[in-house]
């Protein structure tokens, strides 16, 4: 329990992989990003209905760019709209005390003992969401 009140990033990353990825800022990590006009776009939505689907919480944003605008992470994005696995996943990671930067690192940091990818996005965009959910429920811990 240490680890969780000296630094909230601590807690998210393995132990091997903490100074290295918190060294990567996360616009670099991500790399492929979304700004909400361009989503508005793609799905032929309302500026408004992108920002509802940001305040329930379907989707993250970041601050990037030069002009460090508010921006999603393109693999956020589905075919229709945002992807239907991460909300919960969101849900379960918010509740056990990450914000939205440390949930997007999480989600973006290789974890080798995985199925499915090297990452927990790609883990569950292969469709291993109840595994991916059980560790980040294991984080709240």
């Amino acid at each position: 329990m240490a680890d969780l009140a000296s630094s909230s990033n601590d807690s998210v990353l393995p132990s091997a992989e903490r100074e290295s990825d918190l060294d990567v800022d996360l616009e670099t990590l991500v790399g492929d990003w979304s700004y909400l006009p361009d989503i508005a776009e793609r799905y032929g939505l309302s500026l408004s209905r992108v920002r509802t689907h940001i305040a329930d919480r379907e989707l993250l944003t970041h601050r990037v760019g030069p002009n460090r605008a508010i921006a999603v992470p393109t693999a956020f994005l589905g075919e229709l709209g945002p992807r239907p696995e991460l909300k919960g996943t969101f849900t379960v990671l918010a509740d056990g005390g990450m914000n939205d930067e440390e949930i997007i690192r999480w989600l973006y940091t290789d974890d080798a003992s995985l199925r499915g990818g090297r990452t927990p996005l790609e883990s569950l965009a292969a469709g291993f969401k109840a595994e991916v959910r059980r560790r980040a429920q294991a984080l709240a811990f």
